[in-house]
């Protein structure tokens, strides 16, 4: 087997780069860190979104962050999709390649949903399979990003939180936290958020996303068309001091508003990591 490539040592703070922010970034530099692309949207040959992700990408790393590998998926992973991963992370050269703990479809067709998984041994061996499957043919460590989840099933056996962390241990995968998702599959089934984020293994954590969620009745749903709440936030506040190198990021998909106001959530974070990094170094007055 090929020797993969490391996840880098990398921290800062950044945005999820979309279409309506395209000509910030080509016009002036702005203050983030790094940028992350959506991998399915530049999986092509040409045209403006590749030729403005290669201006881009001169002045700010990029992350890949997919949603159509589905690692759940029970038949092994599409290879036409790999080889077509390949070429784009071979083009971006990015930091690191993402994608999601779920199943995305059946019989060749794409739900274009991030379907849940149930927490069970077979499902756990599937994963790390399918993982070996992509780490192999991208010659690199995967993040893996936890879901947002509205169902459980009775055969369950793992908590989420041992579920994810057994992945990245039998895998090697590394972790992309999303803070609004254990926020919301909090809520939707009645579990601690705090219990999750003790029982991640936070040394495998290398990235974070920040996101809103819509309400429906009495469900949360990952919609990432709000600003960040303030639960999401006092949630991310309660992890800050666990970690280390991580690349911290506010995801926006819908309802986008002018640049500006990410960057004002982008500096939220940052103070927030502040606060933590400052906090043990405080002496008592006398």
């Amino acid at each position: 087997m090929r020797a993969l490539s490391p996840i880098p040592a990398f921290s800062g703070f950044g945005l999820g780069l979309r279409t309506p922010h395209y000509s910030d970034f080509l016009s002036a530099p702005q203050p983030v860190d790094f940028v992350e692309i959506i991998s399915e949207n530049f999986m092509i040959a040409g045209g403006r979104p590749v030729w403005v992700l290669d201006q881009i990408r001169q002045s700010y790393p990029v992350c890949m962050h997919g949603v159509s590998m589905s690692l759940g998926a029970s038949g092994g992973l599409n290879s036409e999709y790999l080889q077509r991963l390949r070429i784009l992370v071979d083009r971006v050269e990015p930091l690191w390649v993402s994608d999601h703990l779920c199943w995305t479809g059946i019989g060749g067709t794409n739900s274009h949903d991030l379907l849940p998984l149930p927490m069970t041994e077979e499902a756990l061996e599937r994963v790390c399979r399918n993982i070996d499957q992509a780490q192999t043919a991208l010659g690199r460590n995967l993040l893996i990003e936890n879901p947002s989840s509205y169902v459980t099933f009775p055969d369950d056996s793992y908590t989420e939180w041992d579920f994810v962390s057994e992945v990245c241990r039998r895998s090697g995968c590394d972790l992309l936290l999303d803070v609004n998702n254990i926020y919301v599959s909090a809520h939707n089934h009645g579990f601690n958020a705090a219990d999750y984020i003790r029982g991640i293994p936070a040394e495998r954590v290398r990235q974070i996303h920040l996101a809103g969620h819509s309400t429906n009745n009495d469900l949360l749903i990952d919609t990432h068309d709000h600003p960040v709440p303030d639960g999401v936030w006092d949630l991310f506040e309660s992890l800050a001091p666990r970690l280390d190198t991580v690349a911290i990021m506010i995801e926006r998909d819908d309802n986008i508003p002018p640049l500006v106001e990410l960057l004002a959530e982008v500096d939220h974070a940052r103070a927030i990591v502040n606060r933590a990094v400052l906090a043990p170094q405080a002496e008592p007055a006398e």
